[in-house]
């Protein structure tokens, strides 16, 4: 009787627990109207996404450049990924160039955030490299990245997968270890911070886009609460033991030009963070942003500034705070007026895209190029 009752405690706890992932997922999918899709500035409910026109030929690359397929094993298993390399990258002896890691949103593919991003038309105008990882249906149905299962340990065994297809890619291409940032949407920016705030030792720079705040979820069951900006947001644990087998001398020496401490003393410093959101997010609370920022903020002994309001032509306005220590900007938040849950100033009739918004790959690109180039010096 005993064993009967255990069998059926774990039943219902199944059970609740593919309830808490269905109602995330649903929380995630961008709105479908019945008609037409009409011009994002239209939409008639504050906060609704553009969707992708049924039937519609997936989109050929407007960018030349070889688009390079491959896997990368890791603890949480193998994951595919794309490398965008830019037209005419014949590099000299001995030159490396950046990389910047994409991660893509729930219900999205690496593919989908470089069209809609357009970030590879900037790295053929700047130079750099784009990784973009692919989630496998097989780890998560709707394809999100497990940011929110810290509990069982699958978002720290994502995490570290992803930084093995990092330096895969670095083994085979001129890869500059010591110039690596990390940027991602949705479910890929709460990936990206926990990666960043995980090993900040191979990191120059990470950038959130629509986010969740790092720590805030365990487990599905969390991660609905702490989309909506109702649970306190913490740090991870730094780990900077090396993967097995995966961790070259060049990223070893690249983790060496990083700084060694934080200002607290209590381990190596956090890498400059981009947060960049929407007020009109009714996906992801813009309380995340702040939280995210502050968080990080406290971390790097920084404090914030006055708040600004810029805005470029007729695009979306936004109020922009930086957190600034020892006169170096290291935290820089950006609230974007009447952005949904989409990339800000990304291509048209994509969906999690809103043209109307500041260009976010610029804005990222901005941002990173500038920690990159302190590298340098």
């Amino acid at each position: 009787m005993a064993r009967r009752s255990r069998m059926f405690s774990l039943s219902a706890l199944t059970r609740a627990y593919q309830r808490n992932l269905k109602a995330l997922v649903r929380a995630t999918r961008p709105v479908r109207p019945a008609k037409a899709v009409a011009p994002l500035r239209k939409a008639s409910a504050p906060g609704a996404l553009p969707a992708a026109v049924r039937g519609a030929r997936k989109p050929r690359n407007p960018v030349r450049g070889d688009w390079l397929a491959g896997v990368a094993p890791g603890p949480a298993g193998a994951r595919r990924y794309h490398l965008f390399v830019p037209p005419g990258l014949g590099p000299r002896p001995g030159e490396t160039f950046p990389l910047l890691v994409m991660l893509h949103g729930c219900g999205q593919t690496g593919w989908d955030l470089a069209v809609s991003s357009r970030m590879n038309r900037l790295a053929a105008r700047e130079r750099f490299l784009v990784l973009y990882p692919e989630q496998e249906r097989v780890a998560n149905a709707h394809g999100c990245w497990n940011w929110f299962e810290r509990r069982n340990g699958k978002a720290d065994a994502e995490a570290a997968t992803l930084l093995a297809a990092v330096d895969k890619v670095a083994r085979r291409q001129p890869v500059d270890l010591a110039r690596v940032a990390v940027a991602g949407l949705s479910a890929g920016a709460s990936m990206a911070v926990l990666m960043a705030g995980t090993y900040p030792h191979r990191f120059c720079a990470v950038a959130m886009h629509s986010g969740v705040a790092p720590g805030t979820a365990e487990s599905a069951a969390t991660a609905l609460a702490a989309m909506h900006g109702r649970r306190d947001a913490q740090l991870p644990e730094p780990r900077l033991h090396r993967l097995p087998g995966l961790l070259s001398k060049a990223a070893a020496a690249a983790s060496a030009a990083v700084p060694s401490a934080s200002p607290s003393g209590t381990g190596p410093a956090l890498p400059p963070l981009l947060v960049l959101h929407g007020d009109a997010d009714n996906v992801v609370s813009v309380r995340n942003a702040s939280a995210t920022a502050a968080l990080w903020a406290e971390a790097l002994g920084a404090r914030a500034g006055a708040v600004r309001t810029l805005q470029r032509g007729q695009r979306h306005a936004m109020q922009v705070t930086e957190f600034k220590a020892r006169g170096r900007t290291v935290v820089a938040l950006r609230e974007v007026a009447g952005l949904a849950h989409a990339w800000s100033g990304g291509a048209a009739h994509q969906p999690y895209s809103d043209p109307a918004g500041p260009d976010a790959s610029a804005l990222v690109w901005s941002f990173v190029a500038r920690q990159f180039d302190r590298r340098r010096i």
